[in-house]
């Protein structure tokens, strides 16, 4: 097993759900990206969701998509990526951590390293999971194999649109969890409806049989513990990302441990 699936059946015995924060990598600085993976963890989280830096996110809202912008501004590619992660690891070999971006800094990266190069890479600094925007699940077979020989799981989204044959699709393929979108749109985007949610998860089990998380527009402590009655695991990105644009380091790193905390609570309130 996994770090992945060691989290979530340890959190099934105990009745919790995942909290998974996304942050992305960089920002608001490179050098606060190691230390806020670890607030976060202290503060609550069981998996982190580490954005990798790319030109054309389209996926992203704008808040992301800014944070992107910074991240690479300040030269954070893949390499930087990784260095965060095998640093992240020096002192917590448990906590899993699934980077989450687009195909062309993998294909990039592997473009210059040599073929397949980045599995490699990732497994040795420590990555569990991979969860690739702009990968579809009929082209995926051979890179979630390779990812799956170094113990490592390719994620998937889903969404509001995604048909059953889609969710089959995804089920060949994809391990660790998937990662139900909430919204139809970008990021950080409209107004969640927990009870269109509460209907789509089941039909998602009818073809996915691993661990489903929901994010895309989980903002509070209220719409966390909503779904928590029926996700596997939220995820929370832009939230955080607004939580990292003001005040000295100190602020931003006691501010996201605070928010953190409450949704941990609220998940843990039966």
């Amino acid at each position: 097993m996994n770090r992945i699936q060691t989290t979530f059946q340890h959190l099934l015995a105990h009745q919790q759900t995942a909290l998974i924060p996304y942050i992305m990598c960089g920002y608001p600085s490179p050098q606060i990206t190691v230390e806020l993976m670890h607030t976060l963890v202290k503060s609550g989280a069981n998996i982190i969701e580490l954005g990798v830096p790319f030109s054309d996110p389209m996926a992203d809202g704008p808040v992301i998509q800014k944070a992107g912008e910074h991240a690479l501004s300040f030269g954070v590619g893949m390499i930087e990526v990784l260095a965060c992660v095998q640093a992240f690891r020096q002192s917590d070999s448990t906590t899993p951590v699934v980077l989450m971006g687009y195909a062309n800094p993998i294909e990039s990266y592997d473009h210059q390293h040599g073929a397949w190069s980045f599995i490699d890479h990732a497994h040795r600094a420590g990555v569990d999971g991979v969860l690739v925007v702009d990968y579809p699940p009929e082209e995926c077979a051979e890179f979630a194999k390779r990812l799956k020989d170094k113990d490592m799981d390719l994620i998937f989204l889903l969404a509001p649109t995604s048909t059953p044959e889609r969710m089959q699709l995804v089920s060949k393929v994809a391990s660790g969890y998937v990662y139900y979108v909430s919204l139809k749109g970008i990021t950080g985007a409209g107004h969640l409806d927990t009870q269109a949610v509460e209907r789509m998860l089941p039909q998602i089990r009818q073809h996915v049989h691993i661990p489903v998380g929901v994010g895309f527009g989980i903002r509070d402590k209220h719409s966390a513990k909503a779904l928590s009655k029926v996700a596997d695991a939220v995820v929370i990105g832009t939230k955080l990302i607004e939580l990292l644009q003001a005040g000295s380091e100190t602020d931003k790193l006691s501010g996201v441990s605070a928010f953190i905390s409450e949704i941990r609570e609220a998940l843990d309130a039966h």
